[in-house]
């Protein structure tokens, strides 16, 4: 009885490439301000110093008194329900061109806005392929994150910046390939070969006839690897050294928050959030008070309940560079009108006149060909 297995080659399967090697501590030294760093997994925001002299108080914000809201005219509202209905395929226009509008209501919707910028630090042990820069570790006294001089972006713009911690540089051997620059070939298994894909490993195609593709050997060189066994090594890409320091990430960012106070229009308010409105107060400090004194409380219970979280939130780990606040007033018309017997209603909200049709009533069915 005849092996299934006699004249073929075995050879074993690829082995998966592992991760990437997490550093050993060893590698790292330790340096004055920043002993919670950790390698990859960093150590954490790190709390702003205190100010060496107390910031001045916020002022109280003046509040404008004209709250008045600006209303479209009748022609305004059928153009724009007229583009509407022209830009869906599907929709006959009639309605929009035939209909006769029989009310236009509209409606005080008041947008509070709080946009507290800050910036944080946090850092972490980094390594990166040593390509002869010079290491500098305890040549001089490494400065405290927060000493670290950094230009910042313009204000209330999200930005980060990676900086390499001055005199926490060193070179170490790669702890990947053990300083060889060089690590096995996951493919062959770190053969330099494999079994030929046509013959698989036999050296014989179609019973007796010897395989072309690879000379009767039943292997052929790995393509991953060009037959050498080995690949250059991932982490230290084949320079066999590493350069580790302390890189410190600094993060700029605007933390916004909205408040609507509710219209009652039957408008959803998730509808607001790609339109503007018409700003009636804008303050900006260091600190802001919250705005008193609107003729809509919710408004106020707002903000005051929004400055009060976000001045207790943003300041554990992150230092608040400045704060501002905006009302804005957003428009929004109720449209109703009457086409072949019926009643029904759109909206038109924003300063871009933008149109909500909750229940269009001349549709049809197309298809694309």
């Amino acid at each position: 009885m005849l092996n299934p297995h006699e004249g073929q080659a075995l050879y074993a399967p690829p082995v998966p490439a592992p991760g990437p090697m997490v550093p050993p501590a060893s590698m790292f030294g330790n340096v004055p301000g920043y002993e919670d760093t950790l390698a990859g997994g960093g150590g954490g925001y790190l709390p702003p110093p205190m100010p060496l002299h107390p910031n001045r108080d916020p002022e109280p914000a003046p509040v404008q008194q004209d709250w008045n809201i600006p209303s479209i005219t009748e022609d305004v509202a059928r153009e724009r329900f007229i583009m509407y209905a022209s830009g869906y395929c599907c929709y006959n226009n009639a309605p929009a061109k035939d209909g006769v509008i029989t009310n236009m209501q509209a409606f005080n919707t008041y947008r509070y806005r709080l946009e507290t910028f800050t910036e944080s630090r946090s850092t972490e042990w980094a390594t990166k392929p040593y390509e002869g820069e010079p290491a500098d570790f305890y040549t001089q006294t490494a400065p405290r994150p927060w000493e670290i001089p950094v230009t910042g972006p313009s204000l209330f713009q999200n930005h980060e910046e990676n900086i390499k911690v001055p005199y926490t540089s060193s070179n170490k051997p790669c702890h990947t390939c053990s300083a060889s620059g060089k690590m096995p070939c996951h493919e062959c298994n770190g053969s330099g070969t494999k079994a030929c894909w046509v013959c698989n490993g036999s050296g014989r195609r179609g019973g007796d006839s010897p395989c072309s593709q690879c000379n009767e050997r039943g292997k052929e060189n790995c393509s991953k690897c060009h037959g050498n066994g080995t690949k250059e090594c991932e982490t230290c890409k084949g320079k066999r050294q590493l350069l580790t320091y302390i890189n410190l990430k600094v993060e700029w960012k605007n933390n916004v928050e909205d408040y609507v106070v509710e219209q009652n229009s039957g408008l959803e308010v998730n509808n607001l959030s790609d339109v503007t409105g018409k700003t009636l107060f804008k303050n900006a400090q260091y600190m802001l008070y919250p705005v008193y004194g609107f003729p809509d409380p919710s408004l106020s219970q707002a903000s005051d309940r929004l400055v009060r979280e976000h001045q207790a939130k943003y300041s554990q780990n992150s230092r608040i560079l400045q704060q501002q606040q905006t009302i804005e007033l957003i428009p929004i018309t109720k449209v109703t009108y009457k086409w072949k017997g019926g009643i029904h209603v759109y909206y038109i909200y924003g300063n871009e006149h933008q149109v909500k049709v909750p229940d269009y009533p001349a549709t049809c069915c197309c298809s694309i060909m």
